[in-house]
Parts: C-alpha cells; sequence; structure tokens
C-alpha cells in the first residue's frame, strides 16, 4: 500500500502522510501556527486519506437522501507549535470502522519531532443531522486501511 499522487500525499503502510508547508497566513505575529489550524490540515489530510483511498467525501450528496461527513469529537493535545517557514507532515490512521462510526488518530509531525496529536471520531449523517450506518462500499473501501495503531 504505498501509492503516490501529487498533491494527494501518500501512504506508508497504512499510515497517509500528507506535506504541508507553513505560510505567514498560518501564524500569528510571533511567527507561531494559530492553535485552530491544525484542525484545518487535519482535516485536509483526513481527506486526502479518503480520496487516495478511493473514497470521494461528497459522493453522498448524491443519493436520494443526501449524506455528509460530520465530526462527532476531537481530542487534541498541543506538544509543541510550528513555526513559519516550516515543512511539516499530516499523519493519519484509521483505527476504527463500526455502524456509523469512523475513528482516526492524527498527528502533526515536524520531521521526528511530534507536533500535535488528535483523535478523531466521525460519522455520516442526513443534511438534518440524522445518522447514518457507513456504507458498504465505504467499510469495504477503508478496511484495507484499517489498523488498531494508536500510539
Amino acid at each position: 500500500m504505498n501509492k503516490r499522487l501529487n498533491g494527494l500525499g501518500h501512504f506508508d503502510g497504512k499510515t497517509h502522510i500528507l506535506p504541508i508547508s507553513i505560510y505567514y497566513e498560518d501564524t500569528d505575529l510571533s511567527g507561531v501556527v494559530y492553535h485552530a489550524n491544525y484542525l484545518r490540515y487535519m482535516e485536509r489530510g483526513r481527506t486526502e486519506f479518503f480520496r487516495l483511498a478511493g473514497i470521494s467525501k461528497m459522493d453522498g450528496l448524491e443519493e436520494d437522501e443526501p449524506t455528509a461527513w460530520a465530526i462527532r469529537s476531537v481530542t487534541i493535545d498541543y506538544h509543541r507549535p510550528a513555526r513559519l517557514d516550516d515543512n511539516v507532515t499530516v499523519h493519519t490512521i484509521l483505527t476504527g470502522l463500526s455502524g456509523a462510526r469512523m475513528r482516526a488518530t492524527q498527528r502533526v509531525m515536524c520531521g521526528d519531532v511530534l507536533l500535535v496529536q488528535a483523535r478523531i471520531e466521525a460519522c455520516i449523517t442526513t443534511l438534518t443531522g440524522k445518522a447514518r450506518r457507513l456504507p458498504k462500499n465505504v467499510v469495504e473501501t477503508l478496511a484495507p486501511f484499517l489498523t488498531t495503531e494508536e500510539t
């Protein structure tokens, strides 16, 4: 499982790795990345994980009863800041698929240094907010990437 496409990052085993450059717009006056931007980087990481694995996040909108992915919970730990001009990577590891939920661990790294770690739980809901089971094709497509590794 070592697929590569331009702009999508790549898989190293079951871990998706997305490179991100830190720009001035990402930082505060001191050149440190604003804390909420890490959530944006992780969203990009999950999106590219899905895309490279073969899942379109937009497919659910074309169903008779449109559905979309929604974040159910996020637990995030900040260890060190990224700074202007750093090149970081977002590591996404799929740790659970069950019923209506998907769980992932994500890490933002600068080289070998852990900057931020988060545990994400996402679900599929209708546009009115009702939870739906993960579609069979989504589970089957993502199953090869599933791991119990969380550390």
